[in-house]
């Protein structure tokens, strides 16, 4: 009920005006309701005067059939609109670079590869505030459900399928985020925070992860997919390369020899 960005304000609004859109209807009925009960109770006699015949009249066939219809109208309205306005595909600013991020669901953990800074973190997601985030999604394992809810709402994580999220944080904050759909034992414990930060704060971060020991390689990365129920925040200094884009076609059909060593060993040893 509290976004920080645009798209969590937007959803937030179209939800509210489809809300009061209802409430036409249902504010009534309830107050008709009340009516009833007291107009039509067993000892008020005289002004409750039993009336049934009601066919034909075309003040109530008007109401009856007009509101409904106006009320559909424009809730199909909103819903064009918003769907077209809230594609999760759609940048937010095109005249602004947007940062990239990769996000791989997993069992029961979020990975972030981060392609322009060369480094991967584990339940932990930063990216600098004010500036348009675009997050590239899949999964290596069950279909998760990716949602940042004070930024935006959910998009399914699915393996060998890309999905896009564009968000915006419009300032410095912390964010909760999470798999909303039900993947097993450790769907419960699978969040990460969210961190908009400075541009100061966000080279200090950036810092920090770049001088891990840990090195995101394929045998890393296979052991790395393996269940594991509130996995601690993980820094990676450097990945595997084009790492998202084997773990996406890990789950198409491969003709022919493996690009390399390593992609054999990824989808090859997270399969076994």
């Amino acid at each position: 009920m509290f976004p920080s960005g645009p798209i969590g304000q937007a959803q937030r609004d179209l939800l509210f005006d489809a809300f009061w859109l209802m409430m036409i209807v249902a504010i009534p009925v309830y107050l008709l309701a009340i009516f009833f009960i007291w107009r039509y109770r067993r000892s008020h006699k005289g002004n409750a005067t039993y009336k049934p015949h009601w066919e034909g009249n075309w003040q109530i066939e008007t109401v009856v059939w007009t509101v409904p219809a106006l009320i559909v109208i424009v809730i199909a309205y909103l819903q064009i609109t918003g769907t077209q306005k809230l594609d999760p595909f759609r940048q937010i600013d095109p005249n602004l670079k947007s940062f990239q991020v990769q996000a791989v669901a997993q069992d029961w953990k979020w990975l972030f590869i981060y392609p322009e800074l060369g480094v991967a973190t584990v339940n932990e997601l930063a990216f600098p505030a004010d500036r348009p985030l675009t997050i590239d999604i899949t999964s290596d394992t069950v279909m998760n459900s990716f949602m940042i809810p004070a930024l935006g709402g959910q998009i399914y994580a699915m393996a060998g399928m890309r999905t896009e999220l564009n968000l915006l944080a419009n300032e410095p904050g912390t964010f909760t985020g999470r798999n909303t759909l039900y993947s097993g034992d450790g769907y419960s414990e699978q969040y990460f925070q969210a961190h908009a930060m400075t541009d100061a704060d966000f080279s200090a971060w950036r810092e920090k992860v770049a001088a891990s020991a840990n090195a995101l390689d394929a045998q890393t990365y296979v052991d790395l997919q393996k269940p594991s129920v509130a996995n601690p925040v993980t820094y990676y200094s450097s990945f595997e390369p084009n790492l998202f884009t084997i773990i996406l076609r890990k789950y198409a059909p491969i003709v022919g020899p493996y690009e390399s060593e390593a992609a054999e060993l990824i989808c090859r040893g997270s399969a076994a």
